[in-house]
């Protein structure tokens, strides 16, 4: 159990929405289309947790010529695919319903992806006004920008916040945040990707609240 937690930065794909399997069929699809097939092995290490824009670079890199569009189409996909089944993830909102802590969504997502798939799935209301994204910081995560910017507009102390993550680049970005993570190894994510100093890694979101002391 985490004790001394004034506020819970949930991440919103892979913890929130189950949208990640879908995410890597569309990057899939896409990469391929572009000359550049990979595995979903490949893209969960190399794309999984990150934002559309900064995948721009490797991509152009690989295939030699710009990509300008790339954020806006793969986002523009993703958002199609969802309208044909994305749901919660299992268990989030039990664990939800159970937690009273403060809380706050923060993502790599842009804002209208969001806004979507939390309205799909029923969780926006839960997080209206309290819902940040990567294109409001600087640097996207790994780096601790984003968490930071979340704690800080919470007034929260980063020292006293707890990280739900599901992705490699979300854990790194916590830690170097100075947050304590509860990394959920019951997506696409393996658990051991994920381990590592002030992290509990868990495999069913039911207990969030029991690792986080709501029961």
């Amino acid at each position: 159990m985490i004790d001394s937690v004034d506020l819970v930065i949930f991440d919103c794909d892979g913890v929130l929405v189950d949208s990640e399997t879908i995410a890597i069929r569309v990057a899939s699809q896409m990469l391929a289309e572009l000359g550049w097939p990979l595995t979903d092995d490949e893209i969960l290490e190399n794309f999984v947790g990150r934002s559309a824009t900064s995948m721009v670079p490797v991509i152009e890199q690989k295939l030699g010529r710009p990509l300008p569009q790339w954020p806006e189409m793969f986002v523009a996909r993703q958002l199609a695919a969802h309208d044909a089944g994305l749901v919660p993830v299992p268990g989030i909102v039990e664990a939800l319903n159970a937690i009273t802590l403060p809380t706050c969504v923060a993502s790599s997502g842009r804002h209208d992806k969001m806004r979507n798939t939390l309205g799909i799935t029923g969780l926006y209301e839960r997080f209206e006004g309290r819902i940040f994204s990567a294109t409001e910081v600087a640097n996207g995560k790994p780096a601790p920008d984003l968490f930071l910017h979340a704690a800080a507009r919470m007034g929260a102390d980063p020292a006293r916040c707890v990280v739900v993550e599901d992705s490699k680049p979300g854990v790194q970005a916590a830690r170097a945040a100075g947050m304590r993570v509860l990394a959920y190894a019951g997506g696409v994510t393996p658990a051991e990707w994920l381990q590592g100093p002030g992290t509990v890694v868990f495999h069913d979101m039911r207990k969030l609240p029991d690792l986080l002391g709501q029961r």
